[in-house]
C-alpha cells in the first residue's frame, strides 16, 4: 500500500495536451525520488500514436509508463475494437489498471480523449476514473470555448464522486481577452485551482517534460502525491 496518492489526468477533449502534461507530472514525481508511472488504459491510433512511449522517453526509462492495450484505428477504444474485430472488456481494463496502480508507488492514469469517450461494454472514461476511486487533474485548452467544456468536465467528475485536484489550461499565452480572463472565471465557476502552462517548442519528449515540469504548481497534485516543495 503506497503512502502517496494515485490520480488521473483527464482532458476536456482529444488533443488538449494530456500526454505532455502527464509526462511533466510523472517527471516531477520521479525527480522527487518516487517510483511514479503513467498508466494508459488503452491506446488507439497505434502506431503512430503512443502516449505511454512518449512519457517513457520523456522520463528516460520504460519504467515510467505502461500501456495496457493498443488498437490500430484512431477511434474511441470501443469503436476501434469493433472496427478491428478485437475483443475489449471493461472488466479487464479496470482490473489491469488496478494491478498497474498496485505495482506503482504513484500511478498516474492518463485518460483517452474526453470523459464520455466509450471504453467498452457501455462504459466510458469517466466510469473508469470513478471505479478506480482516483482524484483527477483536468487538462483543457486555454482559449475561447474552454469555459463550457471545462466546467462541464468538472461537473461530470464531481457527480461521480471524483474530486478534482485542479485544472491546467495548456498552451496559455494570454494573447486574447478570452485567454486572459479564462483562469479567473474558471476558478470562480468551478471552485477549483487553475494553473496555466505555456506552449513549449521541443525536439524530444525529454525536452518537453523538462520545460513543463518546472511550471507545474504543487497545488494541482493530490496533497500526498509529491514531496516537492515547489
Amino acid at each position: 500500500m503506497t503512502d502517496h496518492q494515485h490520480f488521473a489526468v483527464v482532458g476536456t477533449d482529444t488533443g488538449v495536451g494530456k500526454t505532455i502534461v502527464t509526462a511533466a507530472v510523472v517527471a516531477r514525481l520521479r525527480e522527487s525520488d518516487l517510483d511514479a508511472r503513467a498508466v494508459k488504459p488503452a491506446q488507439t491510433g497505434y502506431p503512430p500514436d503512443d502516449d505511454a512511449g512518449f512519457v517513457a522517453e520523456a522520463c528516460g526509462t520504460d519504467d515510467a509508463a505502461t500501456c495496457l492495450r493498443r488498437l490500430e484505428p484512431p477511434l474511441a477504444p470501443a469503436v476501434a475494437a469493433e472496427e478491428s474485430g478485437e475483443s475489449l472488456a471493461y472488466a479487464e481494463i479496470l482490473s489491469d489498471c488496478q494491478q498497474a496502480l498496485a505495482e506503482s508507488e504513484v500511478g498516474v492514469v492518463e485518460g483517452i480523449g474526453g470523459l464520455r469517450v466509450p471504453l467498452a461494454d457501455g462504459r466510458e472514461v469517466v466510469d473508469l476514473v470513478a471505479d478506480l476511486g482516483l482524484p483527477a487533474l483536468v487538462v483543457a485548452r486555454s482559449g475561447l470555448g474552454t469555459l463550457n467544456h471545462t466546467a462541464l468536465t468538472v461537473e461530470a467528475l464531481r457527480r461521480r464522486g471524483v474530486s478534482v485536484t485542479g485544472i491546467v489550461l495548456n498552451e496559455y499565452e494570454g494573447a486574447t481577452t478570452a485567454e486572459r480572463t479564462n483562469p479567473e472565471v474558471l476558478a470562480e465557476t468551478t471552485d477549483a485551482t487553475v494553473a496555466t502552462l505555456p506552449p513549449v517548442e521541443f525536439d524530444s519528449p525529454a525536452e518537453a517534460a523538462a520545460e513543463l515540469e518546472v511550471e507545474l504548481p504543487n497545488s494541482v497534485f493530490p496533497d500526498d502525491s509529491t514531496t516537492d516543495d515547489r
